[in-house]
């Protein structure tokens, strides 16, 4: 048997691949280049294109870039009414500013735990959730493949919520041959450089609806407008302004959205790639028993994010933080997505159960993220495959001995 790396073994390959990177060509530096060279830094036409360049893409009938995918799901709550009071929703399995969006507007994050295949929101868990409180729905796209928008719209239909979507990773993809982004009341966007599109740091929100397009704006931009039609006194010159809301300074950068606006022109291209690699890590780990993939109903439609592995730990006679340190021995830089929200300490302070969502706990125990990038050539991703199937050998080969 080979043995492994954690083991004194040669390893698979010698330098680390990262989880993810960005993929930044010649003609996205120029693009930004151009921009540092022009009249505007910010609040000027670069951002003006990138926010074409999305609505473009997704088919939302408004867009409003921001700093990042954190300011998006906060401009979000705020225009969907979310205050003092309000319970909200939530995914457990995702990064904390999912629920903490909900936080900063005083309100309370609620979780509903996972569906076991797809590692989505379960809506059937979202009903079980809802109160007379609730106000609306965060729901994931985990890793890139999309919730059930149908079965989740008819709760928040039901219920009369708002249906937020925290598209952070889902960037390029559809369900049904809808866009990601013209689907829910408000989809949320994160271009932060490990994502599928990168601005540096970015988001952007988008929505159909003409009134929470224009919250969104104002919450983003300090709550001031110059718009005439939202104005409440009469115009007093050229200069006026009024600030109508609290709002914050979430503006993004021209700097910013020249590179992003080059890189959604190049969306095709990274979602061509992305799938390239999915498919080929399906095909391979179809054969090993003792781990399982995320359910994708329609792979074709979909723009991953993150490749994440579940072991069958207890058929393996392992540990996940095994598995973890052997394939980083190997040379594989897995990480692990996500530590469910609800067992962060500041949220355990806050009193939340740490088994309220038993399939989110069962996922987090098993899971490894592999890397998924288009800077990764197939011999990458073969050694990814390498590796799993190096480091299962091993442990069955181990419990076997044991036995």
């Amino acid at each position: 048997m080979e043995r492994l790396a954690i083991d004194g073994g040669t390893p698979v390959r010698d330098g680390v691949l990262g989880y993810g990177r960005q993929d930044v060509s010649e003609g996205d530096i120029q693009a930004v280049v151009d921009t540092l060279r022009s009249d505007f830094l910010t609040c000027g036409p670069a951002t003006e294109r990138f926010e074409s360049a999305i609505k473009d893409a997704v088919g939302a009938g408004y867009v409003t870039a921001v700093a990042n995918g954190t300011a998006a799901l906060h401009v979000a709550c705020l225009a969907a009414g979310v205050g003092p009071g309000d319970e909200v929703v939530v995914s457990p399995v995702t990064f904390a500013a999912s629920a903490n969006c909900v936080l900063y507007c005083g309100g309370t994050p609620v979780f509903a735990d996972i569906d076991p295949l797809t590692w989505n929101v379960s809506p059937e868990s979202i009903r079980e959730k809802v109160t007379g409180r609730t106000k609306a729905v965060v729901a994931v796209d985990f890793g890139g493949v999309p919730v059930d928008h149908d079965a989740i719209r008819a709760v928040c239909d039901e219920f009369g919520l708002a249906f937020i979507e925290d598209a952070a990773h889902a960037v390029g993809t559809s369900r049904a041959g809808r866009p990601v982004g013209s689907i829910a009341d408000l989809t949320c966007f994160s271009f932060h450089p490990v994502k599928t599109v990168t601005t540096g740091e970015g988001g952007a929100v988008c929505t159909n609806d003409p009134g929470l397009a224009a919250r969104v704006a104002l919450f983003a931009k300090h709550g001031i407008t110059r718009d005439r039609s939202l104005m409440r006194e009469s115009d007093e010159g050229g200069w006026h302004y009024e600030q109508l809301e609290l709002g914050y300074n979430y503006r993004i950068s021209d700097i910013e959205a020249a590179l992003g606006a080059s890189q959604m022109a190049r969306l095709p291209e990274f979602t061509r790639r992305r799938q390239e690699i999915v498919a080929h890590y399906n095909k391979e780990f179809a054969g090993i028993p003792e781990v399982s993939f995320q359910k994708d109903e329609s792979p074709e439609e979909t723009t991953r994010h993150l490749y994440c592995l579940r072991f069958d730990l207890e058929a393996l006679g392992t540990t996940r933080r095994f598995v973890y340190d052997a394939l980083r021995a190997e040379g594989i830089g897995v990480n692990v997505h996500y530590l469910p929200v609800y067992r962060l300490p500041y949220y355990a302070d806050l009193g939340y159960d740490p088994a309220c969502c038993p399939e989110a706990n069962r996922y987090y125990e098993e899971a490894v993220t592999l890397p998924l990038h288009c800077r990764m050539s197939d011999s990458d991703a073969e050694d990814v495959v390498r590796a799993v199937r190096k480091v299962v050998k091993a442990c069955r080969t181990r419990k076997e001995a044991a036995l």
